[in-house]
This record gives structure tokens, C-alpha cells and sequence, in this order.
């Protein structure tokens, strides 16, 4: 009987530790990223190529502290932030424009990501996202 016991207890113990640390689900799970918002969904650069020059002017007064130099995530102000943050080179690889101005716009709750809505102006953030399309 306390052998069944302590073989329920063992087994009851681990599933509260897998729930707890996230067992059984995948990283690629945990990386998954948002759908893009209706009012955001499908929107594309109204702006030419040549709008990353003003895009790089733009990154570098107030993204590159935290996003670094190439956006790799490695900033000086990005080092003391959880989650850090994103490689947007990565990043651009995976999603649309219509992604990045949204997250620009609105910023990423949780994170320190802020919303730039308000403080950059439309084209702003649109020449920021050509910018972001250059970094390798």
C-alpha cells in the first residue's frame, strides 16, 4: 500500500514540475509569432527603397540603443532588458511589413518594446521597416 502510494505521489509530483517548467511544449512553440491585428493585416510599404536613408537616420537616434548597430539585438540598453531584444534581421526574414509596423506602432506588451505610435510619425516608422529590410 505505501509503495502505491509513494508511486502516486512520484507520478503526481512530476506532472505538477512538467506543468510548471512547460513540458511538452516545443521552443518553436514558445517562438511562435502573433497573427498581425485585422487593421494592420496586409499593409505594405507605402514608401519607396531609397526611404531606408531616412530609415537609418531614424533606427539610429531610436532603436539602435536597444536593437544595436544591425538590429542584432545586442544594443547597450538592450543587454538589461528580459526578454532581450528581437534580431530584426531574423525577424524581417519571417514576417511582413505589414508585422513590423505594427510592432513599431503599438509596441509588444510584457516587453521593452514601446509604441512608437504618437512619437515617430507614419513615415517614420515606414522608413524605419525599409531600413530594417537592408540589415543583414
Amino acid at each position: 500500500m505505501k509503495k502505491v502510494l509513494f508511486g502516486m505521489l512520484v507520478l503526481a509530483l512530476s506532472g505538477v514540475l512538467l506543468a510548471a517548467c512547460g513540458g511538452g511544449s516545443s521552443a518553436a512553440s514558445s517562438d511562435a509569432l502573433p497573427a498581425v491585428p485585422a487593421e494592420y493585416a496586409g499593409k505594405t510599404n507605402p514608401l519607396g527603397a531609397d526611404a531606408a536613408t531616412a530609415g537609418a537616420d531614424v533606427f539610429n537616434t531610436n532603436c539602435a540603443a536597444c536593437h544595436g548597430p544591425q538590429g542584432h539585438g545586442d544594443g547597450p540598453a538592450g543587454a538589461a532588458l528580459n526578454p532581450a531584444p528581437k534580431n530584426l534581421p531574423d525577424l524581417a526574414a519571417k514576417v511582413g511589413d505589414d508585422y513590423l509596423y505594427w510592432r513599431i506602432n503599438t509596441g509588444v506588451e510584457g516587453t521593452g518594446m514601446v509604441a512608437w505610435k504618437g512619437i515617430l510619425t507614419d513615415d517614420q516608422i515606414w522608413e524605419v521597416v525599409a531600413f530594417i529590410h537592408t540589415l543583414k
